[in-house]
């Protein structure tokens, strides 16, 4: 759904931009206070969704918006206008990764290994890390100088620099000092001790360096670049052609060329093609996938229908009354867009780090320089400390503490059908307090099936399923192939003749010799075969429980009711009883009645004062956003297109992988199995690889902070800085490794 600029009378408007050119959470905060400065203007950036959206007021054109976000060193695209080709996509950066790990492999492996170290290796060094260094950390080359232009600094910065410093001492020290002679050999002494650094070089730090920041870019790239395939999915649920009556005659045509007030026709299990209104034919709409309601609504001649719903029964004669952005569907894809647009993007953590780590190491490093040179310690010596203050700062470990994490627990996820989305969901998981549950198709199976027959005294229970089965076979409606099903195996298979669809009631025929109906008790009632008191009590009790009642007669009387109910998963319970063992309170959402919530409740052990029943899908989202308010932090579980809206409001969304794309895609988490216990290993995984993560993080942090004082005291060459980098870096793949061993509850 393509955004639009909306005006208002007074010249002001709200409008929504594509930016370009952030690389950090830092960026999309300085882009929103560059505009939130102008007069008039309200804006909200994105920076997972790269948009920002922005209310502005009258003496402000958009443009002015466009100019004022370049002058902070980014770039934004009007709604409409062709977006230009980004510098660094995700191809790009991807091929950057490649070139990087092709290249630096081999000059860390001659680093770090004395016995590959050849005649004159230090120069396939140089020639090696160079297009790393040049090629690859051009990304953070790029940012550090517009971070420069404009007084600030981020971990791009840090990057530029550390990188940048060891690979121009490693050339000082090939050409000026001793590091060039044929016969070095890079060897690794781990005393503390000042020296001049001149015969060392520390291109495996450079490159090494860019390679595992890119690599952390890369999958953080990868999982922006699914940001908008929720709209996208959402709108691709409508039909794509549609039958229209032209001069009696029907017309495929194309469904964007389908005009309000053309009538078209709708074939049993055809998608309806836009919002309109029935003037020909009944039928029973599914409407699962946008209401949540698991039983499907009877329509006939004056009735509305909805677009994207889909036609259970008979053949439909339909006047189209909405078309576009006025449907059901495209205001559902509104939703979505607004929730996905209102969520607080949350910071990752190294970011937050390195917004205070970043000015300090560089500071301590010129101070470092500065102290050197004023105690005559000589330049080779200050600057040997001053790198070796970079490079033991550089964040290697700050960088790879997220994506390695992240990286393994995801793999582990996707090997138990659980499939994590992005790092800002991880925090969410510690903090939800309460679950929303869908019910249709995430508690329930979402299929009508049989729950019980009552039969009149003296009727044979199998006799009633074999006669009822023929005839309901031959129906479309998801209620009569749930009496079908379950008819099977019932004795010889029953003949049937004389079938017919009464309107909004039921069905007759003759089975094997016998007139029989099934339907509304109405339906019997018209035929002269009322209901005997046993009989009327079980509609009665049907009625209590949620389910719905299928009346059965043949030869002037009445036999058996029928009960039919979208059945629950045998797993749900169990599932429930794990979520409340993770300190979460479960609610029941639902778009069908009351009765039928507070039934699969009871089944399920969620309280009645926890179930809300009879909700639309713009009041689900409503639900979760007052639930917000109260101070809950919400995750909603669903697998309906009614409920992707919701799914993005929440603090954290999970859908189930058997459902609709829209869903998916809207969610942070997907539970591939489609089983509601996952939800719970999910949210497990999800806590135990964030807590990885904070441990990789205070664990990179420690040991800047007790390597940095003796970096910058001379005593740490930036050799030793460099090995002392690598180990922490391991430390932290090592630490991550230890997601393998995640293991779902049994």
């Amino acid at each position: 759904m393509t955004p639009v600029t909306v005006r208002s009378p007074a010249g002001g408007g709200r409008i929504e931009l594509a930016i370009g050119g952030m690389t950090c959470a830092s960026c999309a905060s300085r882009i929103e206070r560059k505009l939130n400065r102008l007069d008039g203007v309200t804006a909200t950036v994105n920076y997972a969704t790269e948009k920002a959206r922005v209310a502005y007021g009258a003496g402000v054109r958009p443009e002015d918006l466009v100019a004022e976000v370049e002058k902070a060193g980014y770039t934004a695209e009007l709604p409409g206008a062709e977006p230009e080709p980004p510098g660094d996509g995700g191809d790009t950066l991807g091929r950057r990764l490649a070139v990087s790990i092709a290249l630096s492999v081999p000059v860390i492996a001659m680093a770090m290994v004395p016995a590959l170290q050849f005649e004159n290796w230090q120069w396939l060094s140089l020639t090696l890390a160079a297009p790393v260094v040049v090629y690859g950390g051009l990304p953070f080359h790029r940012a550090a100088l517009a971070n420069l232009r404009h007084g600030t600094a981020t971990m791009d910065t840090l990057v530029s620099l550390g990188t940048l410093a060891a690979f121009g001492w490693s050339l000082w020290a090939l050409f000026f000092g001793t590091a060039g002679m044929p016969g070095m050999r890079h060897g690794f002494e781990f005393t503390l001790s000042r020296g001049d650094g001149a015969g060392a070089i520390y291109f495996e730090a450079a490159a090494g360096v860019v390679t595992f920041i890119l690599a952390g870019r890369h999958f953080e790239a990868r999982s922006k670049r699914r940001a908008g395939s929720a709209l996208r999915a959402l709108m691709e649920m409508g039909a794509k052609d549609v039958a229209v009556l032209r001069d009696g005659r029907e017309e495929r045509v194309p469904v964007e060329r389908l005009a309000a007030g053309d009538t078209f026709v709708v074939r049993p299990g055809e998608k309806i093609a836009t919002d309109g209104v029935v003037e020909e034919g009944s039928s029973a709409v599914d409407e699962s996938l946008l209401t949540g309601e698991s039983v499907p609504v009877e329509v006939r001649p004056g009735d509305t229908v909805t677009g994207a719903t889909v036609n259970a029964g008979g053949r439909l004669v339909v006047r189209a009354t909405q078309i576009g952005a006025g449907t059901r569907l495209a205001q559902m894809a509104r939703l979505v867009e607004d929730a996905q647009n209102g969520k607080a993007e949350v910071q990752r953590l190294a970011d937050r780090i390195s917004a205070v780590f970043v000015p300090i190491v560089i500071a301590l490093s010129l101070g470092t320089l500065g102290f050197w040179l004023g105690t005559g310690n000589g330049a080779a010596a200050a600057f040997t400390a001053a790198v070796a203050v970079l490079i033991i700062a550089c964040p290697c470990a700050l960088g790879l503490a997220t994506p390695t994490a992240l990286l393994v627990g995801t793999g582990r996820g996707a090997q138990l059908g659980i499939l994590i989305k992005g790092p800002e969901v991880l925090e969410s998981t510690r903090r939800v307090d309460t679950i929303v549950l869908d019910k249709t198709g995430t508690v329930t199976a979402g299929r009508m099936t049989l729950a019980g027959v009552v039969a009149a005294p003296g009727e044979d229970r199998a006799e009633i399923l074999r006669l009822a089965g023929a005839l309901e076979a031959a129906s479309e409606h998801p209620i009569a192939q749930a009496v079908a099903r379950a008819s099977a195996g019932q004795g010889a298979p029953a003949a049937l003749t004389d079938f017919a669809n009464i309107e909004g009631l039921g069905v007759r025929g003759v089975v094997d010799g016998h007139a029989v109906l099934a339907g509304r008790p109405r339906l019997l009632a018209g035929a002269s075969q009322p209901l005997p008191p046993e009989l009327e009590k079980a509609v009665a009790d049907a009625r209590a429980r949620g389910e719905t009642a299928v009346a059965v007669g043949w030869d002037g009387r009445a036999r058996a009711v029928l009960t039919v109910a979208d059945e629950v998963k045998a797993t749900s319970a169990e599932a429930v009883a794990r979520l409340r063992a993770l300190g979460l309170r479960p609610v029941l959402l639902t778009g069908d009645d009351r009765a039928v919530a507070e039934t699969v409740a009871a089944s399920v052990g969620v309280p009645p004062e926890d179930v809300i029943a009879d909700v639309l899908p713009s009041g689900k989202v409503d639900v979760v956003k007052r639930l917000q308010a109260e101070g809950r932090v919400v995750a909603m579980v669903g697998d309906g297109v009614n409920d992707a809206a919701a799914l993005a409001q929440a603090d954290l969304g999970m859908a189930m992988g058997t459902g609709a794309d829209v869903a998916i895609e809207a969610s942070d988490l997907t539970l591939v199995r489609g089983d509601l216990r996952v939800a719970a290993d999910a949210i497990r995984l999800s806590r135990r690889t964030l807590r990885t993560i904070k441990g990789n993080l205070f664990w990179a942090f420690a040991y800047n902070v007790a390597a940095i004082p003796l970096a910058a005291s001379g005593l740490l060459s930036p050799m030793i800085a460099g090995a002392a980098m690598a180990l922490s870096s391991a430390f932290v793949v090592t630490n991550s490794l230890r997601l393998r061993r995640f293991a779902p509850l049994p």
